[in-house]
């Protein structure tokens, strides 16, 4: 877009244009200024919207197709609704990020303390994962071409994260066809969990876009990565491993031994945090008990978790580990208090 046009995109046109764009998206028809009228908040009659996209068509960001009377947008007008998106989910995150880095920074420094004042209090073992996102849900996909044989997919998933990749395609798709599978895809994913996803939606997807469900393949492969969580960089701080030798039935040098390993494998823990979170009842406390345990070298134990939110999508877990008979009613109550108390601690750091 030169400078020119930028001049005289003002906020009128941009919100004709946006509504335009969003319109055509949902219904796959050229739109005319009667449907504008109703979804904008202008107040402008038939007439002046009109007027406004004869302009926006002469700037070359809406086209008339065929002898119809609506409008469908221009590559120029995708490109710059695309950039309007990706600057403004950009700005939102990077407010967010910026945010939640400061409220992480010291929320991490408590949870350390947490981990060893919950070992001293209970005389078990104690670990807790530093929050991390957990942007479950997709938001919106955009696929455009970059160049011959390459297409950007932008996604966007809950929490505002984006991901940009570029894809290899084998055929050439003309605009028309990245209009479609951008229609197509965003209608049948948006707002769905990475195991809503399944087999079925995936075959459906590929039937519908024909000749380009390669194409559906690999833009599916890029959603999957996006959802799941980045879990590379999980710091799990971990407290009171020795006290495993105050109880006889966890202090068989094996047993102690690889029980203490689990405790110091970032792998292992994360199988429990990832079991944690992946529960029905995530939200609130859990026991695990001996063979219920997600981790094996944990079969001889109890488990005892619970999650704690930071707000954002932020998620982070709390465990004791000690043997089956463990005083069950005290770490209960230990645990409903340390949650009423980071509640509270958390929310005042909102403030």
């Amino acid at each position: 877009m030169d400078d020119k046009d930028q001049d005289q995109l003002d906020g009128r046109k941009i919100i004709i244009l946006k509504a335009i764009i969003k319109t055509y998206l949902e219904t796959g028809e050229p739109v005319g200024s009667r449907t504008i009228s109703k979804y904008t908040d202008l107040n402008l009659s038939s007439a002046t919207i009109r007027n406004e996209m004869s302009d926006l068509e002469e700037m070359g960001y809406i086209m008339q197709p065929h002898t119809s009377a609506g409008r469908i947008p221009s590559d120029k007008g995708y490109r710059f609704y695309v950039n309007t998106i990706l600057q403004e989910k950009e700005d939102e995150f990077t407010e967010i990020k910026d945010l939640m880095i400061k409220r992480v920074d010291r929320v991490e420094s408590m949870l350390k303390q947490v981990a060893k004042l919950l070992a001293q209090n209970t005389n078990y073992a104690a670990m807790i994962s530093a929050p991390q996102y957990h942007h479950n849900k997709l938001k919106f996909i955009q696929l455009s071409k970059v160049d011959e044989g390459k297409l950007l997919v932008v996604i966007v998933v809950e929490g505002n994260i984006i991901k940009n990749t570029i894809i290899p395609i084998r055929s050439e798709l003309s605009d028309e066809g990245i209009l479609n599978l951008n229609i197509l895809l965003n209608n049948a994913l948006n707002g769905l969990s990475i195991e809503e996803i399944n087999l079925e939606v995936i075959s459906r997807l590929k039937v519908q876009a024909g000749p380009h469900s390669e194409v559906v393949d690999r833009v599916l492969s890029e959603v999957a990565a996006a959802i799941r969580a980045d879990d590379e960089d999980l710091q799990i701080y971990t407290s009171g491993a020795t006290n495993i030798f105050k109880y006889p039935e966890l202090s068989d040098g094996e047993k102690a031994s690889q029980l203490i390993g689990a405790l110091e494998q970032k792998e292992l823990l994360q199988e429990l945090v990832d079991d944690v979170n992946s529960s029905e009842s995530s939200s609130g406390i859990q026991v695990y008990i001996g063979d219920e345990a997600p981790v094996q070298t944990m079969k001889d134990c109890s488990i005892v978790t619970a999650n704690y939110e930071l707000g954002e999508g932020l998620r982070g877990t709390i465990g004791i580990i000690g043997p089956k008979r463990m005083d069950y009613e005290k770490v209960l109550n230990t645990l409903r208090n340390l949650m009423t108390q980071l509640d509270t601690i958390l929310k005042k750091d909102e403030r």
